[in-house]
């Protein structure tokens, strides 16, 4: 699986996440048809699962006239996973976490989804 691929189901697997709150190895394994998980998507998940806190924060700091807590899931999920990717994947340039983070704003969120996560997401600097 390429990583846009696993950006794409570990979005979906941590939205649901957000919702039931299960075991992220048990969310992986339910969501995946066959059972066999990619390394990637594997790291993406539990590493935005362990660190929630932590990028949640990162986020909010970076807000401007928004709370977190007014971020629609979808957005917040993908914002999630482009900050991990920005403080904890050393071989994925910044750009490259915002293209895809955008590209996934436009997929799973609204029209205005896309400009949002990427003006949240220029504002941060490793």
């Amino acid at each position: 699986m390429n990583r846009h691929t696993a950006r794409k189901k570990a979005f979906q697997i941590l939205f649901q996440l957000d919702i039931n709150d299960n075991d992220p190895d048990q969310a992986i394994h339910d969501f995946l048809e066959d059972g066999v998980s990619d390394p990637y998507l594997t790291m993406i998940v539990k590493g935005v699962a362990d660190n929630k806190t932590k990028l949640d924060k990162v986020i909010a700091d970076h807000l401007e006239n928004w709370s977190i807590q007014r971020i629609a899931s979808v957005e917040k999920n993908i914002l999630r996973i482009a900050v991990y990717e920005i403080l904890y994947s050393d071989d994925i340039p910044v750009n490259v976490s915002i293209n895809e983070a955008v590209e996934l704003g436009h997929i799973f969120g609204d029209e205005k989804s896309g400009k949002f996560i990427n003006g949240v997401l220029s504002k941060i600097k490793k």
